[in-house]
């Protein structure tokens, strides 16, 4: 009995690598990215790959390395990083539903660790009971690409000279309008708000009212303030139960 469970954990977790292979190689396009940020911010490659494999969110590092590189404290930074990972919290509660109840509490803090946009989507869409040893496979492969990418990203920020470096910069706005254009051509609601957010961004770096408030502190009021405000104003409809 003990043999055929392993067999089957086994199985799984070579389902979970072969999930996450494609995970790990956009993972580690878009890291070597953040990288050059993170160069920017005077990281170095340990300290890159430190950060990406213990915090695994494009937002959320552009976010820190942003706030550094402005020269934030670290008060700042914790809450910029909360503000923009909380959507984490609610992939984690959807997540909890799906645990068979007599699953440890290691594992669910575990998975809930592990959680990114792309791994909670491969896991959410998985039938019956969520099995750990799946997100074990699956993050064997993407945690390591992303940490990796951070690292070689650094490695070449420092290796490149200035200009080249700026213009690889660019591919981080890229990446951005790749994860909100989407969204803002499906939903109107969506894509004012972007440039509702565009505009008081650039307004609150250009008034003196502003002046005395740090880059960070700055994002974070905007954050929370226009987030709140959609959220009141244009609420997202609850979606029908098909069964």
């Amino acid at each position: 009995m003990n043999l055929k469970k392993t067999n089957s954990n086994l199985t799984v977790f070579r389902e979970g690598v072969r999930d996450g292979v494609p995970i790990g190689l956009g993972y580690f396009a878009v890291a070597f990215s953040l990288g050059i940020l993170a160069r920017t911010a005077h990281f170095t490659p340990l300290q890159g790959f430190i950060n990406s494999f213990l915090n695994r969110a494009s937002a959320g590092e552009y976010a820190v390395y942003t706030v550094v590189a402005a020269g934030a404290g670290f008060v700042e930074m914790a809450i910029m990083t909360l503000v923009v990972n909380a959507r984490y919290l609610l992939m984690s509660t959807a997540l909890s539903q799906k645990f068979d109840p007599k699953t440890p509490l290691i594992h669910r803090m575990l998975v809930g660790f592990s959680v990114t946009d792309e791994i909670f989507a491969i896991t959410i869409n998985r039938p019956g009971f969520i099995n750990p040893i799946y997100n074990y496979g699956a993050c064997a492969i993407a945690v390591p690409c992303w940490a990796l990418g951070t690292s070689c990203g650094i490695v070449a920020g420092e290796l490149m000279p200035l200009r080249v470096v700026s213009a690889f910069s660019v591919a981080l706005y890229g990446m951005f309008l790749a994860c909100i254009m989407p969204e803002a051509r499906k939903h109107r609601i969506v894509a004012v708000l972007i440039i509702i957010s565009f505009v008081l961004s650039y307004l609150a770096s250009r008034l003196e009212v502003f002046a005395s408030i740090s880059a960070g502190t700055k994002t974070i009021i905007l954050t929370v303030v226009i987030a709140a405000v959609a959220a009141i104003l244009f609420p997202h409809p609850m979606e029908e139960d098909d069964d």
